[in-house]
């Protein structure tokens, strides 16, 4: 197996940190998973999705369906992080399971653009938001700001990192419960019915109802971001699953009890085909009623500029851990795995700064995000058939925690993954093979760098 780092074979004892070195706590890693999954998505898709859904209980059967499919994920990626307790996410665990080559190339879509563009997109959308409430900010500038005051703050130390990590994702979620109570408090209900009826059943087997499917595991994608950073979580063994689980479960009910309160207090024709579901509702939720001379919808592109301040740190603090893991197993790459004085990577962080001003600067970033999905989609649904194989192949390796309703809750993931991939396929096959492009071009790069490591 040309490249395969022995110290870090499955076929032996996995290697792991040492305690000391551990310093992520349960409570950080379920806020990474937290923040990581909270994006823009959920404030601005159901306007989408109440074009062709008009029933209140299909609407949100389909976010619980969603949910669903993150938590089965979530399952899978808690063994193989129990069992493999080491940072690098699916680099790490392909490699193990399947081939450094695998793990490799999908190592090489994180480090370029997997968490790079999200970056970029989040950057700019917190600077239009701000905009929006002081219109005079850039929100270019202000985009890059942030990024650059969240990188600098995650090169100083672990410590501080967890620290911000926390305050801003707590920020996160307290507003979004705000929100909640505030729609019940203030909102008044709309004629939409949430009880089960017969139309449910066609509306839920429509087309409508796939595609829209298909965007929400996008808005719920993030749920295995604790992964990254497996070799700095206290007792992985016992946190890492846990992360994953608490994490998923938390956003799972936020998303619910959100998209309940829009249609709840917002008329369908209001939002049918609009992006700013959020503003829409926010205005009707607060009308006549503003909150610190906030109206509605400024209230809310404040809520989403400050909640994004924590999606980014999430991906600063996680992808660089990759590149970390890559620079430790292939020599070519060594300087990326070296440290500063406080044990954080800092020129694979640096790299990835790099990389995201890149992006931003030349307005690429929504153009690696078409296709960046069909690759973030076929890399889990590697990971998670990598539960089976890893059973098959090593099955006297360690597991301290098993996937809970194995076999059935991976063969959920598995089978709602391939259904997506081949929607994207269909609907985005130049987006789709684009992606595919973008995962081979790592190949010469790998064996070349396997050479230099043989020799």
């Amino acid at each position: 197996m040309t490249g395969f780092n022995p110290s870090h074979s499955v076929d032996s004892a996995p290697v792991v940190a040492p305690e000391t070195s551990r310093q992520v706590t349960l409570f950080t890693a379920t806020c990474l998973v937290i923040a990581n999954m909270i994006g823009i998505g959920v404030f601005t898709s159901l306007g989408f999705q109440v074009a062709g859904i008009q029933s209140g209980f299909s609407l949100l059967f389909l976010w619980l369906a969603g949910g669903v499919y993150a938590l089965c994920g979530a399952l899978a990626y808690g063994e193989l992080g129990a069992s493999m307790p080491r940072s690098g996410g699916e680099y790490h665990f392909l490699s193990q399971i399947y081939h450094p080559v695998i793990g490799f190339l999908s190592g090489w879509v994180s480090v370029t653009v997997g968490f790079a563009a999200p970056i970029a997109l989040m950057a700019i959308a917190l600077g239009t938001y701000f905009a929006k409430v002081f219109p005079t900010a850039d929100p270019t500038i202000i985009g890059l700001a942030v990024v650059l005051l969240v990188t600098l703050i995650h090169s100083q130390n672990l410590k501080l990192g967890s620290s911000f990590q926390q305050i801003f994702t707590l920020l996160k979620v307290l507003l979004i419960v705000f929100l909640v109570l505030a729609g019940f408090a203030l909102g008044t209900g709309q004629e939409i019915n949430f009880a089960p009826t017969h139309a449910d059943i066609s509306q839920i087997m429509s087309a409508p109802f796939a595609i829209s499917l298909v965007y929400v595991t996008y808005s719920y994608s993030g749920w295995n971001s604790a992964v990254y950073l497996a070799s700095e979580v206290k007792s992985p063994e016992k946190n890492l699953p846990r992360s994953l689980l608490l994490g998923t479960a938390i956003v799972m009910v936020l998303y619910l009890l959100i998209n309940f309160i829009f249609l709840y207090t917002t008329p369908i024709d209001l939002m049918a085909g609009k992006l700013e579901v959020g503003y829409i509702a926010a205005d009707q939720i607060f009308k006549g009623n503003p909150i610190l001379g906030f109206p509605g919808a400024e209230l809310m592109a404040l809520f989403i500029s400050l909640g994004l301040i924590s999606s980014i740190s999430s991906m600063v603090w996680a992808g660089p851990r990759v590149t970390q893991s890559i620079g430790e197993d292939i020599p070519f790459f060594k300087i990326l795995a070296k440290k500063n004085r406080s044990g954080v990577p800092y020129y694979a962080l640096l790299l990835q700064l790099a990389i995201v001003i890149a992006l931003v600067i030349m307005k690429q970033f929504e153009t690696v995000l078409t296709y960046l999905e069909f690759t973030l989609i076929l890399s889990s649904f590697l990971t998670v058939l990598g539960v089976f194989v890893s059973r098959f192949r090593f099955p006297d390796l360690p597991r301290p925690y098993k996937t809970w309703g194995y076999p059935i809750t991976p063969l959920i993931f598995l089978a709602m993954s391939v259904w997506v991939l081949v929607f994207l396929l269909q609907q985005k096959p130049m987006e789709s093979l684009a992606g595919l492009g973008t995962i081979l071009l790592g190949l010469p790069l790998y064996f070349i760098a396997s050479k230099q490591k043989l020799a």
